[in-house]
C-alpha cells in the first residue's frame, strides 16, 4: 500500500508537498484527488488535519466555476441535517450512494475500454449514449427507492408511536387530573387560568 503523502498548509496559506518538495496549489490538490492518491493536508505550525477543509475548498472552486452539481434546494436540505438525530446517519447514506454510482461507472468504463480500447472515441460515445438512455430510469429508480425508504420511516415511526403509547397505558398517575381552561371571553383575549385553592 503507497504511504500517504504529506502536504503542509503554511500561515500564508500556501500548501508545501513534502515529496516533491515544492509548493502546489488547489488545482494540484485536485489533481492528486482526481489521480486517487492517498493525501493529507496538516497545518505547519499545529499538526492539525485540514484535509476536509481543503477537499471543501476544491468543492467550492467546482460549484463556484463551473457547471454546479448541487441545487440550492440539496444544499439548504443538507444543512438542515446538521445537529439532527439523523445527521450520522445521512453522511453514511450519501457515502454509500455515491461509492456505488463510482463502482458502478469504473465498471462500465473497463467494459467500454475492453471493448473499443483505451482512448478510442467510441467509448466515450457509449459512456453517453448510455446516459441519455438511463439517466430518466436512474432517475425513477433513485425516486422509487427514496419513496420506499420514506414509507418504511414512518411505518417504523408509527410502530414506535404505538408500543409507547400501549407501555404507558398501562400506568395509573396518581393525583393527577389535567388542569381546567376557561374559554376565552368574547373580546378576544387569552383564556384565564384556573383560580389557585
Amino acid at each position: 500500500m503507497a504511504e500517504t503523502r504529506l502536504i503542509k498548509k503554511y500561515p500564508n496559506r500556501r500548501l508545501y508537498d513534502t515529496k516533491t518538495s515544492a509548493y502546489i496549489t488547489l488545482s494540484d490538490v485536485k489533481e492528486l484527488v482526481l489521480k486517487s492518491e492517498e493525501f493529507q493536508v496538516v497545518d505547519a505550525k499545529s499538526g492539525e488535519d485540514l484535509t476536509r477543509s481543503i477537499l471543501l475548498q476544491i468543492i467550492l472552486e467546482e460549484e463556484t466555476g463551473g457547471i454546479p452539481m448541487f441545487t440550492r434546494d440539496l444544499l439548504s436540505q443538507m444543512i438542515r441535517f446538521y445537529g439532527n438525530a439523523m445527521q450520522g446517519m445521512m453522511g453514511k447514506y450519501l457515502e454509500g450512494n455515491i461509492k456505488a454510482f463510482a463502482d458502478m461507472q469504473a465498471k462500465l468504463q473497463g467494459q467500454a475500454r475492453a471493448m473499443y480500447g483505451e482512448n478510442n472515441p467510441a467509448s466515450r460515445d457509449l459512456w453517453a449514449q448510455f446516459f441519455n438512455f438511463q439517466g430518466p430510469a436512474m432517475q425513477s429508480m433513485m425516486g422509487a427507492y427514496m419513496e420506499q425508504s420514506k414509507n418504511m420511516f414512518m411505518q417504523m415511526q408509527e410502530q414506535i408511536e404505538n408500543q409507547t403509547r400501549n407501555m404507558l397505558s398501562g400506568f395509573q398517575f396518581p393525583n393527577f387530573t389535567a388542569p381546567a381552561v376557561k374559554p376565552a371571553d368574547k373580546t378576544g383575549g387569552e383564556p384565564t387560568p384556573p383560580a389557585k385553592k
